[in-house]
């Protein structure tokens, strides 16, 4: 077993190697987006219920959550640009399968493959992005990265009606990630050393990194945020349709906007972290807002067209805060060891995913739209205390 040994970061922000790493993960979302939009037609073609439509996108966040740590130690060992080729190829190889698939557990089975892609490239993104750059380069280019789950979950649903049934676009998916796949083999270096290191070696590594403050904070504060976004964000479109009374398409399409216009707060937080912003500061004033949105989105309080502003508050600010996070696992990392401090952090997000709503969806069913709110807020002030114990460990010159 070997393990890379970082190589000298770039001397200026390498623009190809960013947008490779970032269009790589855009098509790993991409898979997640696919399996919401093609719902209706999968109930149509393969009998399916509301249930088993649901599973083809919850095994992503499954294998996420209890997948996270062990990914990081993969790639630590294997090679970050390695294994986002693999990763990129499962997702393919996995895409392609469904496709073909004739059953449910047959569709259910490719979806697995495609999620331990997901895992592969969404723990090897940041990794590569790591070893390539360093200081305000590197926060912009978290900033960007970040982008990659609102961007291509919104692209799978302005384009999935376009294709002619859903087995054409798991087919075009399959494409794009070979494409991808290319495109880093052609443009992303790899590391120039190599060292010896033993499956033990790194199974010791992970604990320690389980074992140490700054990671677990990074780890539960994702989970808090993940827990707030999808606890929206699972029921949006039906929220949208009871109280803007509008059909199941224009529901869609306002969803799609709202989850796309949190690219603008990734991308505000790489900026602001460029420009010194305290990195507690920056998660605790957007935990805040989408505290305070979420009472005016699930209370009675406003007007429909209100609510939607709210929403589109709620997204665009709230995603300062994973853009944060991920540029911040690195410097919170012992040397060596960020792929598994990020494996980490992402095992709290799919956590928070399944989480979410199954919570928000009981308490909604409990009580009413109202419950959400209290649940949202609780969640966000716990991400402030979360973001105030991290100041201890995010030093402001780092």
């Amino acid at each position: 077993m070997t393990a890379i040994v970082h190589a000298r970061p770039f001397g200026v922000m390498p623009w190809p190697v960013v947008a490779t790493v970032v269009g790589s993960g855009i098509v790993a979302a991409f898979q997640v987006g696919k399996a919401a939009i093609a719902t209706p037609l999968l109930q149509t073609e393969l009998g399916l219920d509301l249930a088993a439509a649901g599973s083809l996108t919850a095994v992503f966040a499954l294998l996420g959550a209890i997948g996270g740590i062990p990914a990081g130690a993969i790639v630590a060992a294997a090679g970050d640009r390695r294994i986002l080729i693999i990763g990129l190829l499962a997702v393919s190889l996995g895409s392609a399968a469904g496709a073909e698939a004739a059953t449910f557990l047959r569709l259910l089975a490719s979806r697995v493959v495609e999620g331990l892609g997901f895992l592969l490239i969404t723990v090897a993104g940041p990794a590569i992005l790591e070893r390539a750059l360093v200081g305000s380069r590197r926060d912009l280019a978290f900033g960007i990265w970040s982008c990659f789950m609102p961007a291509g979950m919104a692209i799978a649903m302005l384009v999935g009606p376009l294709f002619g049934g859903w087995r054409d676009l798991w087919w075009a998916s399959a494409g794009a990630a070979v494409a991808a796949a290319a495109a880093t083999l052609l443009l992303v270096p790899g590391s120039a050393a190599r060292v010896s290191l033993l499956w033990r070696d790194v199974a010791l590594r992970a604990c320690s990194i389980v074992s140490l403050k700054g990671p677990i904070l990074l780890a539960g504060c994702f989970a808090l945020y993940s827990l707030m976004f999808f606890a929206l964000f699972s029921f949006l479109p039906v929220l949208l349709m009871d109280r803007m009374m509008i059909t199941h398409a224009a529901a869609g399409t306002l969803s799609a906007l709202v989850a796309g216009v949190n690219v603008i707060g990734n991308l505000t937080a790489g900026y602001l972290l460029t420009r010194g912003i305290g990195r507690p500061t920056l998660i605790a004033q957007a935990s805040l807002v989408m505290g305070a949105s979420a009472l005016g989105i699930f209370l009675p309080v406003f007007d429909p067209a209100s609510a939607l502003l709210l929403c589109v508050m709620f997204s665009a600010v709230g995603g300062i805060i994973p853009a944060t996070l991920l540029s911040s696992a690195p410097i919170i990392s012992p040397v060596g060891l960020a792929p598994i401090t990020v494996g980490l952090v992402m095992q709290g997000s799919n956590l928070g995913q399944i989480v979410g709503p199954v919570a928000v969806g009981s308490m909604i069913e409990a009580y009413g739209w109202s419950a959400a709110a209290g649940t949202v807020l609780a969640a966000a002030s716990l991400a402030i205390l979360i973001a105030s114990a991290l100041r201890s460990e995010l030093r402001p010159n780092r």
